[in-house]
């Protein structure tokens, strides 16, 4: 049987599509969930992977940590203050077949989980709790997201409250508040710092009582210090006690 050439490129085509159709290679970092006939048949890959053209089916899930964006979301705290939060979400699927079977989108569907479970939590702390404890915050997103994301064979390993933003009012009464708290840091350190120099010269006082002549070289040893700044004049205190000592002498 002669077939002409254009019957001959019509079959090797058919033939092309059908091999493109029945071999598929799946990388290292991909799985690859065959359904015949519309039943599941099990997960195939990595490496090349023979289809029966037209009855089997294939869905490539890839295994990679996937990074998920989740977008700003308007909340207010329990103390009612309304703030603006996003955050990111790592996970990776480690079910192929519920990844596929369980959900339509399972990327969608854990960032709308992901949305909802932000809003929740930061609805029940308050501001700052949020602001002190993000680190533990975070683990909570993260166990309650990995939970419910469970089903679809997703692993949520890591979520970071990314940023915060707050009221113009509510940053400006932070800082005036911020600033009092430094004043009366400032404030007790002074008074305490007054309170230590007052019982030492309370204890001086004590000291040169008992011993009288200690008062009289502590007086010669201030006018050496003020002698030796060059001052152009001096006032020398002149002691009573001095006095005393001709009085007596007249007597």
């Amino acid at each position: 049987m002669i077939y002409d050439l254009g019957t001959v490129i019509g079959i090797l085509l058919v033939v092309a599509i059908i091999l493109s159709s029945a071999i598929k290679v799946v990388r290292e970092y991909e799985r690859g969930v065959v359904f015949r006939l519309g039943r599941l048949i099990g997960v195939k890959g990595p490496g090349l992977i023979i289809l029966i053209p037209i009855v089997d089916r294939m869905v490539k899930v890839s295994l990679r940590v996937i990074t998920l964006d989740v977008p700003v979301q308007e909340v207010i705290t329990r103390d009612n203050v309304p703030i603006k939060i996003n955050a990111v979400v790592y996970f990776r699927v480690i079910d192929p077949i519920k990844a596929v079977v369980e959900v339509e989108d399972y990327i969608m569907a854990t960032s709308q989980i992901s949305q909802t479970t932000l809003r929740s939590v930061s609805g029940q702390v308050e501001l700052d709790e949020l602001l002190a404890h993000r680190e533990r915050i975070n683990q909570r997103l993260q166990s309650i997201i990995d939970e419910q994301t469970d089903p679809w064979g997703i692993k949520v390993s890591i979520v970071e409250i990314k940023d915060l933003e707050l009221p113009e009012g509510m940053k400006r009464a932070m800082a005036r508040q911020a600033e009092a708290e430094r004043e009366r840091r400032a404030k007790i350190i002074n008074a305490e710092g007054e309170y230590q120099a007052a019982e030492k010269l309370a204890e001086a006082a004590r000291i040169l009582d008992q011993y009288p002549k200690a008062l009289q070289l502590r007086f010669l040893q201030t006018m050496r210090e003020v002698a030796s700044e060059r001052n152009s004049m001096v006032v020398f205190p002149f002691p009573i006690e001095f006095l005393e000592a001709f009085s007596k002498r007249r007597e």
